[in-house]
C-alpha cells in the first residue's frame, strides 16, 4: 500500500530546533520523489523542501532557506526535515507528499515544480508550534 507517515512534530520556543521524519512505503520511495509542504491556519499550503529529481537535490522555499535542511535515508525509506532557528511564523501542519520525478536538469524555480497539484499521495501531517 502506497503511504506516507510523518512524525516528529512538537511545540518549541523561538530559536529552537526540530527534526521531522516522513516514512514512505517502498512502493513510493523507489518510484517517486518526495517533498515537504506546510499549511498554517487560514493560509494556503506552501512548499518547504522538494526533492524534484533522481539527483536528490532539494529545492527550498524562500521562507526556510538557510534554516531548514531536507535529507533522505535510502535504507530506511525515510525523508527528514531538520529545522533550525524556528520562528513563530513556522507554526503549521507539516506534510510530506510524493510526485513523479522531474528531469535532473529541471529548473525547480518554475512554479510547476513546487505546485502542490502535481503531488498525488500525502501523509496525514504533523503539527509544529513555535511560541515566542
Amino acid at each position: 500500500q502506497a503511504e506516507l507517515t510523518e512524525s516528529g512534530g512538537d511545540s518549541v520556543q523561538r530559536g529552537g530546533s526540530l527534526t521531522l521524519s516522513c516514512a514512505a512505503s517502498s512502493e513510493i520511495y523507489m518510484q517517486y520523489c518526495l517533498a515537504w509542504f506546510r499549511q498554517a491556519p487560514g493560509k494556503e499550503r506552501q512548499a518547504v523542501a522538494i526533492f524534484y529529481s533522481s539527483a536528490n537535490v532539494a529545492y527550498y522555499g524562500d521562507a526556510v532557506k538557510g534554516r531548514f535542511t531536507a535529507s533522505l535515508d535510502n535504507p530506511k525509506n525515510t525523508m527528514y526535515l531538520q529545522m533550525n532557528s524556528l520562528q513563530p511564523e513556522d507554526t503549521a501542519m507539516y506534510y510530506c507528499a510524493s510526485a513523479s520525478c522531474l528531469p535532473t536538469n529541471y529548473d525547480c524555480r518554475e512554479s510547476y515544480c513546487y505546485n502542490e497539484q502535481r503531488f498525488s499521495v500525502w501523509g496525514q501531517g504533523t503539527q509544529v508550534t513555535v511560541s515566542s
